[in-house]
Formats: C-alpha cells, structure tokens, sequence
C-alpha cells in the first residue's frame, strides 16, 4: 500500500520567507550635530546639480585638510554633507546628499558610499547610488576635487 505524505514544503516555504518587505532603513551617515563638529566649506550657493536647490557643504575633520588645500586626494573615512535648501538664504532646508569615503567599497566610483536625506534625516537613499556617482564621476580639476565637483 502507497502511504501520502502530507504536504508541507508550500508551507515551510512560507514559514522562512518573509513575504518581500524591506530591508530596515539605513541610518544616516553622518552625525546629529554635524553642524557643530564638522566645518562649513562652501557657504550658501545655487546649486547647478541637486535638483537646483541651493547648497551649504560641510566635511568632517578627517576629510577637511584635503578638501581646503587639495594636496592629496581625500582619505579613507572622509565625510562631506552637503544640505539642500529651498531657498537662496540657506534657511528652509529640505534635505541632505552625503557622501562618505570608504576603502574598497565601490571602486568604479571612487569608493564613495552615497545617501539621499530627507530634512529629518531619514535615510531615502542608500549604497552605490547611480545618479550621485554617475555625476560626480564627472569631476575633474580644475572645477572639481576627486569627486567633490566642487570649486573652493
């Protein structure tokens, strides 16, 4: 006699896939108070790029000495946020794009680990983001500093 077996599998199956959702969200790339611990590089300007906010850039203290004097391109661990502003005071801000050099992590694109903001700082793009490194892959002397696209 032919004995069944009860099926199963669909619903182990089931049991070990969680149905799709998403990853839980990045946390941001730079600290709360970077506006008190990082140094402002570029004072409030209309910015040709970035969906044509305008821009105040701050870098870290690992990334400051390159970016001032562009010596030596910018090290490992170099932190450059860049807030997006509505208006041309610099005081209705409405977002971030940050950039953060990491060794190894993407070297088509100068390892530069990209995120998308919003004005909470909540994380709405993260990792190997196309547009920012598709852009800024761009920059070259003398209007821009490895990757910065960034005139001082």
């Amino acid at each position: 006699m032919h004995r069944r077996l009860p099926i199963v599998l669909p619903f182990v199956a089931l049991a070990t896939c969680d149905g799709g959702s998403e990853p839980p969200p990045a946390d941001p790339l730079f600290p709360a108070d970077y506006a008190a611990t990082f140094t402002e590089v570029r004072d409030c300007r209309t910015s040709a790029d970035h969906d044509l906010t305008h821009v105040r850039v701050f870098a870290d203290p690992v990334a400051l000495d390159a970016y001032t004097t562009r010596g030596e391109p910018l090290p490992d661990g170099s932190l450059l946020v860049k807030e997006e502003h509505a208006d041309e005071t610099c005081t209705d801000l409405v977002g971030f794009a940050v950039m953060m050099r990491e060794e190894g992590y993407d070297p088509d694109r100068g390892d530069w680990h990209w995120q998308k903001l919003d004005a909470d700082r909540r994380v709405t793009q993260d990792g190997r983001l196309e547009r920012c490194g598709g852009c800024h892959s761009l920059c070259e002397e003398p209007s821009g500093f490895d990757w910065t696209c960034a005139e001082p």
